[in-house]
């Protein structure tokens, strides 16, 4: 059941481990890495209850010793406060250019911790182990780090890929639902950008993925990584391709803008509800047929998951101030805002030619469900 995905990047390629069990296994597979017997681990508190001991039990089979710090759980903890304090912590524990610092946990550890290691001593290299369905199949994999500004999501950071990805898939049994179906939004997004048979393959399987079925687990992760992996490897740091990995994401940064990065709206729910807005506006632009959007509201609803901004508790912006929130977005170019829409399932495309009045219709018809 383990699967293996390599992210080709000539020297700083490096594989993405996945499957169950292997925290347990986890000093057998960074031991090449190192170059002493020692790592720094950033975790965070809630993480570090659940998994931290079996992290430490499976790099003492290998006889390496760790050092840990546990920061505050939450999207907050990205911020240049929890930010520096990890940085002097690593210099205070004497993490020298070719040690390894490890990330333990979700997508803001994740993106955290490969930051640090980023400007650490001006780059030291670092592992990720995701512990959540969302880090697994997204933020561990494509070297993109960084932490939030009040001015928006992930503006400060750099990119700097991993030297290993360890997925242990049986980790994922301590998710809560919610942050489980979360995740799932991400899984969705790759068969919606580029795979519609495994969209397909997700609207038959999906409920076992949910259900904690290992082999569909393993699976779901394995395709959405080697999508993410095929991408990056032709387009590391964005310029191109790598773009169509944001399908969602225009309309999710500013709905999590609007509802202040808060427990209101989960990243992944976010990018479902994104993605159903985006599959909307296509239909609307005659780009895909009007069943599209449909059957990607029908598969989420199906699963549970938000779908629509009157699935998001409280209140929100109107439609114009949705927008200006999308203008922070790192996509502006040249003050262009770009979308990611698609011609079908499966077909997505980044374009820049879109109506602002377009978008502000979609904004407002989902609004007045509310």
């Amino acid at each position: 059941m383990h699967q293996t995905v390599h992210v080709e990047l000539g020297e700083r390629s490096y594989d993405v481990e996945i499957g169950p069990d292997l925290l347990a296994q986890s000093g057998t597979m960074i031991a090449p890495l190192l170059h002493r017997p020692k790592v720094a681990v950033l975790t965070d508190e809630n993480v570090a209850g659940l998994h931290l001991n079996a992290l430490r039990d499976g790099l003492a089979k290998a006889e390496i010793e760790m050092t840990s710090l546990a920061l505050p759980a939450g999207e907050a903890t990205k911020s240049w406060p929890h930010f520096e304090r990890a940085v002097e912590w690593l210099l205070s524990e004497k993490v020298e250019r070719r040690d390894v610092v490890i990330a333990l946990g979700g997508g803001v550890i994740g993106d955290l911790a490969g930051f640090a290691a980023a400007v650490l001593r001006r780059g030291v290299r670092f592992v990720q182990i995701p512990t959540s369905l969302l880090a697994q199949v997204d933020s561990s994999v494509g070297g993109k780090t960084g932490i939030n500004a009040p001015q928006g999501k992930n503006l400060i950071g750099a990119f700097h890929q991993p030297s290993l990805v360890l997925a242990d898939t049986s980790v994922l049994g301590t998710m809560t639902q919610r942050d489980f179906l979360s995740g799932y939004g991400e899984v969705v997004k790759y068969g919606l950008l580029g795979d519609a048979e495994f969209f397909e393959w997700l609207e038959v399987n999906g409920p076992n993925v949910s259900d904690g079925d290992m082999a569909a687990r393993v699976r779901a992760v394995t395709r959405s990584v080697q999508m993410k992996a095929d991408i990056v490897a032709r387009d590391e740091t964005e310029q191109g391709d790598r773009a169509l990995l944001n399908l969602g994401h225009t309309f999710c940064h500013a709905l999590e803008a609007a509802t202040g990065y808060s427990d209101r709206l989960l990243h992944g729910e976010g990018v479902a509800i994104g993605c159903a807005l985006a599959f909307e506006l296509s239909s609307r632009l005659g780009l895909c047929s009007q069943e599209d959007p449909s059957r990607v509201r029908a598969h989420l609803r199906a699963m549970g998951m938000k779908t629509d901004l009157a699935d998001i508790p409280g209140d929100l912006p109107d439609a114009e101030a949705l927008v200006d929130l999308m203008a922070q977005d790192k996509k502006v170019i040249d003050g262009q805002l770009r979308f990611i829409l698609a011609r079908g399932i499966g077909q997505a495309f980044v374009t820049s030619d879109v109506p602002r009045d377009a978008v502000l219709s979609v904004l407002e018809d989902a609004l007045a469900t509310i």
